[in-house]
């Protein structure tokens, strides 16, 4: 049997258009799939925070950027869901990754605040989201954020979409600016 094709990472990061020595955060790192190639992508002058509420997750990403010889993530137990939850400070990323966390957050203004603050002006959001449930995989139908639902909460929040990211049969993604 052949495993569905879900949301690619490495798709949907050059839709971001990354350079050595930008800033970003993995808000919600989970096991740092999105984490990992950023840091490889934005070089040694570069930096990527990520945030995760699980130790567990940022001890595993921790190891595996040691085991790429990766020196330019920085590791942030905090709350996504917080104005300054992150401990990150105002206006220094340069991005923002959002990746199937949107569904999970109980405080969906207070992610995309805490975003939008660790932002600079012009600065990119990616949002990956679940756009159903699959098969018993992803969320709960009743947990699914609407692709149309999401984009309201980020233009509500002040983003602009630039662009969609054809992001796998299960998920959609935007790119926003802050403006």
């Amino acid at each position: 049997m052949d495993l569905p094709t879900f949301t690619n990472p490495e798709v949907n990061i050059k839709a971001l258009g990354i350079h050595e020595g930008m800033v970003i955060a993995d808000l919600g790192a989970g096991i740092g799939a999105y984490t990992l190639p950023l840091a490889e992508k934005v070089g040694e002058t570069g930096r990527v925070y990520a945030v995760e509420v699980q130790k567990d997750f940022l001890t595993n990403i921790k190891n595996e950027a040691t085991n790429r010889g990766l020196k330019n993530v920085e590791l942030l137990w905090g709350d996504i869901e917080r104005l300054g939850g992150t401990k990150i400070k105002d206006g220094v990323c340069d991005a923002v990754v959002v990746s199937n966390v949107l569904f999970q957050a109980e405080d969906k203004q207070g992610l995309l605040r805490e975003a939008k603050r660790i932002l600079k002006i012009g600065g990119k959001l990616l949002l990956i989201d679940w756009s159903d449930s699959f098969n018993n995989l992803g969320p709960s139908p009743k947990m699914v954020v609407t692709k149309d639902s999401a984009r309201a909460l980020c233009e509500a929040e002040g983003f602009v979409i630039k662009d969609e990211v054809p992001a796998g049969a299960h998920h959609y993604g935007f790119v926003m600016f802050k403006s």
